[in-house]
């Protein structure tokens, strides 16, 4: 028999605000900003570094971004950015191909690094004492890398299975894909982050070794730490470890943008699946513009939680769908896609899915949200932002995240531009950005399936970086 636990009202309640009072001791308050507690400082080579001392436990991560993702990459030759992802674990004149991850395991830590439409970046979460090792692995491979034609070709096939089994065996991932493509006429969001396969097949070992002397430099990328230690200790120890680096160029980061679309686009997929799949999207500003936050809040308003519009409609009153989603790209560097996406229950129609989604972005358009369901997601939103900062990860992903899009420094506009949006805002946000001439609608359409095929990993409209 399990013991009880016995305790009253007033002990859980001090054991709460104990924790809470540690949580607001340890982590930059919020309300005062993550601005003034970080610090910048831009080598004479030109690499940026972002510091933010953060003391909750004796742990850091040491983060190396670079400006370079599949927006960089040219027609003809996509996937080049995650190719040389893979590429830059494969060793160095001193470290060996499976040195890296044997020298970081062996100091406790874990290591990984991402590809996305707008950077590639790495990253080393290591005990404090240790940052040294990934200061030495990481300045190492921005300038030593050895790119071999035995470690392109197996890489190359590496990331070509990658994509059969993330794309062309996923049916959503696909359609996703197929609706990018379709979207998009000049920017380069178009084609995928990994690439279209017969680019990669295509792909060579000089393409990887020029992207590589382009993109690689330190006027092309930013440190970002966060963590236990000292600033006066840790920075010059990365000015002695990357300081010496040549700068490089820097890379033309502009980039053709689509003009206005002036009518709906429609596609349709036919692949091997379980249920239907039905996926708007609109092309929306970012953070660049002050509707980007109002387009936060409607994403919030749709799908955050199981009393969110689109579940009440679509999953629990009308049981036409088993999931829905909404998602804004805010921290893009160029305009991106709003995402309104349904799973159909079986036996259910395409067209009347549809038209339930029409009528709830038609809702917003007409209808002032009222003042209750306002707030709640106002709270959503910033109870998110704030939670999400109790990991050292994810305030450094946040503050390079924005280094990308704009500026670290507007990290602290998202919580006072959230509030700041009213009924008023969703409307006339909601009227001149989701509307049909403004949208391409993808629906997949499932076909029996052939044979048995291993399970596939989960699918969200969110997913926005390869590893």
């Amino acid at each position: 028999m399990e013991p009880k636990l016995r305790c009253g009202k007033t002990s859980v309640l001090k054991v709460v605000f104990s924790f809470l009072l540690l949580i607001f001791l340890l982590i930059p308050p919020v309300e005062a900003g993550l601005r003034e507690h970080v610090y910048e400082k831009i080598l004479p080579n030109g690499l940026k570094v972002i510091l933010l001392e953060n003391k909750k436990a004796p742990v850091i991560t040491f983060q190396v971004w670079y400006r370079v993702g599949s927006r960089n990459e040219a027609y003809g030759k996509t996937g080049l950015s995650h190719l040389l992802e893979h590429m830059m674990f494969k060793g160095t004149e001193t470290v060996g191909a499976e040195d890296f991850s044997r020298i970081i395991q062996e100091h406790g830590g874990n290591f990984n690094a991402f590809t996305s439409y707008d950077f590639t970046a790495y990253f080393e979460n290591l005990s404090a004492d240790r940052v040294q090792v990934a200061l030495d692995l990481e300045s190492d491979r921005m300038q030593h890398l050895i790119l071999r034609e035995e470690d392109f070709q197996t890489e190359r096939k590496v990331v070509m299975e990658e994509r059969r089994l993330r794309t062309e065996d996923n049916p959503k991932a696909y359609l996703m894909e197929q609706l990018s493509a379709t979207a998009f006429q000049l920017q380069p969001y178009r084609w995928p982050i990994i690439g279209w396969m017969e680019d990669l097949a295509r792909s060579t070992l000089e393409d990887v070794k020029a992207y590589y002397h382009t993109y690689y430099n330190p006027a092309n990328a930013f440190i970002v730490v966060v963590g236990d230690f000292k600033r006066d200790d840790l920075l010059p120890r990365i000015e002695k470890a990357f300081g010496s680096i040549p700068k490089g160029m820097v890379p033309n980061q502009d980039r053709n943008l689509d003009p206005p679309q002036t009518g709906e686009r429609r596609i349709i997929v036919k692949r091997e699946a379980q249920l239907p799949f039905l996926i708007k999207a609109f092309r929306v500003p970012n953070l660049r513009e002050a509707d980007g936050y109002v387009l936060e809040v409607i994403a919030t308003l749709l799908s955050r939680g199981k009393s969110s519009r689109l579940y009440q409609s679509l999953v629990r009153e009308k049981r036409l769908a088993l999931h829905t989603e909404a998602d804004h790209p805010l921290l893009f560097r160029d305009p991106g896609l709003f995402l309104v996406a349904a799973e159909l229950l079986p036996g259910q129609e395409v067209g009347e899915v549809e038209k339930v989604l029409d009528q709830e972005l038609e809702r917003l358009q007409k209808e002032p949200v009222g003042e209750h369901e306002l707030e709640k997601a106002k709270n959503q939103l910033e109870a998110a932002y704030i939670s999400r900062q109790d990991s050292l990860f994810f305030q450094a992903m946040l503050l390079a995240r924005y280094e990308i899009s704009l500026n670290w420094r507007a990290i602290d506009d998202y919580i006072p531009s959230i509030r700041k949006v009213t009924p008023e805002d969703i409307q006339r946000v909601a009227s001149r950005y989701l509307i049909p001439d403004n949208r391409t609608v993808g629906t997949l359409i499932p076909l029996p399936h052939k044979e048995e095929k291993p399970r596939l990993e989960e699918f969200s409209i969110k997913t926005q970086m390869v590893k």
